[in-house]
């Protein structure tokens, strides 16, 4: 019943749609670097979003359904290694990781997992045991050979509030990343190892770093030979996805629009790595009026919709193919409340009977091109969703 419902949402709103135009892929304000992308290691554009799975397999399903309603294919979730490893004495506990595994698979979808949240134990002095840490990401790898599409280790580390406390520290978390890839490609040389997103930001001092100059600080403690993809994070903060870095109403603050994405890329393709694309792990605009931190860069429910419709659209357009995995923020974590930061990120308001939100609508009908293959906006005559059965 719920996903007849949501489906007649779907089609219903696609006449309130400005008119969707198939993005060209040609059309590109500059190259950065897409001839030399000969081995992508994912199709470009490759469609994905961050869902909370871990704890309700009802809520699980009903997610998942979600995603495959939008024509994505790709989920990013959570791995903490303290679920899976509370006690270091203990054995691995990998049964809602496997459970969570079965299920995207069985909806024909794909699994990027994003390894952080070390145990208590794993971590000394605000340092990570580097030695268990390696043992960890060699075990997922070998449970899940073939199964998980690909690994974003860490998240956010230029941030102090993400690196154990402490001041970020650059050449420390190619350290960590080091560890991770080496044991990861010992048990699946095929394992495709991302880079943690930075966040954006213009701040120096000791709880953050500028995130251009952390990746290049990364490049000078011999980041190129431990990755596979190097991951961004794109908030647009409060501008249209297509505002240009340079824009002089940013005052410098080039950090301040989606478009920021070109000059990480450009760093990239100057240290030699232009062969290696990038992903995009966490992409959004958030309608926050309530906590400060946020709330000048809030925006409307109309404008998140046409904004992460046109972030898509733009990176269709301009950025393949050296840009292969985007993945949106949230399909919600349903325990979220007003007072939490990421319940404004959301395209969906959380809860255990979740309303979905006009940009779940817009990106669900929105055309999508991955590599050479459209699928055009949905017509509202022609349903493009079919609900699996149930498994049993």
């Amino acid at each position: 019943m719920r996903f007849t419902s949501i489906l007649f949402l779907l089609l219903s709103a696609c006449t309130t749609l400005s008119p969707t135009v198939t993005p060209q892929p040609t059309a590109r304000p500059t190259d950065l670097g897409a001839a030399l992308i000969k081995t992508p290691a994912y199709p470009p554009l490759t469609y994905g979003i961050q869902a909370f799975l871990w704890w309700n397999p009802t809520l699980r399903a009903l997610d998942l359904e979600h995603v495959r309603q939008m024509n994505f294919t790709h989920v990013k979730q959570i791995f903490a290694w303290e679920m899976i490893q509370p006690e270091a004495k203990l054995p691995y506990d990998w049964s809602k990781a496997d459970a969570l595994v079965d299920e995207i698979t069985y909806r024909g979808l794909k699994l990027i997992a994003r390894l952080d949240h070390p145990p208590y134990w794993a971590v000394k002095n605000g340092a990570l045991d580097l030695a268990a840490w390696g043992t960890f990401c060699h075990d997922i790898a070998a449970r899940y050979h073939g199964k998980i599409a690909g690994y974003q280790i860490w998240n956010e580390p230029n941030l102090t509030r993400e690196w154990f406390g402490r001041k970020p520290d650059p050449r420390a978390y190619v350290e960590l990343l080091s560890a991770c890839y080496t044991q990861m490609k010992a048990a699946d040389p095929k394992a495709v190892v991302i880079s943690a997103g930075l966040s954006p930001t213009g701040d120096m001092n000791d709880q953050a770093m500028r995130d251009d100059i952390f990746l290049l600080q990364m490049y000078q403690a011999g980041f190129s030979k431990v990755y596979d993809v190097l991951g961004l994070n794109a908030p647009g903060y409060k501008s249209p996805p297509e505002t240009d870095p340079g824009d002089p109403s940013l005052d410098g603050q080039r950090w301040q629009v989606f478009r920021h994405v070109e000059d990480m890329r450009a760093i990239q393709v100057a240290q030699g790595d232009g062969v290696k694309q990038a992903a995009i792990l966490e992409m959004g605009w958030t309608l926050d009026t309530i906590h400060p931190d946020y709330a000048w860069f809030a925006v409307t429910e109309v404008q998140q919709a046409q904004y992460l419709v046109g972030a898509y659209q733009y990176a269709a357009a301009h950025w393949r193919p050296w840009l292969g995995l985007m993945t949106m923020i949230y399909l919600p974590d349903p325990q979220w409340t007003e007072a939490d930061e990421q319940f404004w990120w959301s395209i969906a308001t959380p809860g255990y009977n979740p309303v979905m939100r006009q940009a779940f609508i817009d990106l669900a009908n929105m055309a999508k091109v991955t590599g050479e293959t459209v699928i055009p906006a949905r017509d509202p005559g022609k349903p493009a969703y079919t609900p699996l059965p149930p498994k049993g």
